[in-house]
């Protein structure tokens, strides 16, 4: 389940909230899936933004940076005290990320995905040909550094090859 999927149900007694549908009791209401956040900020960024691997991001100005030290000193040059700008800062907005390819399915708002790491890895994946990681294996690439690690674990160990021809990865 997604974080998207899920909305706090805003009540001012402790009574659990009752989905109308199932009649399941729940502090929380899940939304269906495919339904948007209403109160959710879209944020659409541009491939090239997707691909690069700064993971700290100034608020301000969308400068990219590797760590969050550098991100710290680079908030400084805007000169607005950021103690004060945290202060001053209304309620955070949810963000949810489109992909800027107009013909995937998570370009529509109601598919977009609910953190900057899981569009980016999403991006790469499906719109990328950049393939960064290669088993020395077998040489197949991968363009995400998680999915490349995971293939190793498994990579060139046959398991248990059963009588029928299909193998598995482990015999009990």
């Amino acid at each position: 389940m997604l974080s998207s999927d899920i909305i706090n149900h805003p009540s001012s007694s402790s009574e659990p909230f009752t989905c109308g549908e199932n009649g399941i009791n729940s502090k929380r209401k899940r939304r269906p899936a495919g339904t948007p956040d209403p109160d959710a900020e879209v944020v659409s960024l541009s491939p090239k933004t997707l691909l690069e691997s700064d993971r700290y991001v100034c608020e301000i100005c969308n400068q990219g940076f590797q760590r969050d030290q550098n991100l710290q000193m680079h908030r400084r040059r805007h000169k607005v005290p950021w103690k004060l700008l945290k202060r001053e800062t209304p309620v955070v907005r949810k963000r949810v990320f489109v992909c800027p390819e107009p013909s995937c399915l998570h370009h529509d708002p109601c598919h977009a995905l609910g953190d900057l790491v899981g569009i980016k890895k999403h991006f790469r994946r499906k719109h990328s040909n950049q393939k960064q990681w290669v088993c020395e294996k077998c040489s197949k690439g991968y363009a995400v550094q998680s999915d490349y690690k995971a293939h190793l674990k498994t990579c060139g160990t046959r398991g248990h090859s059963c009588d029928c021809g299909r193998v598995f990865s482990s015999y009990h």
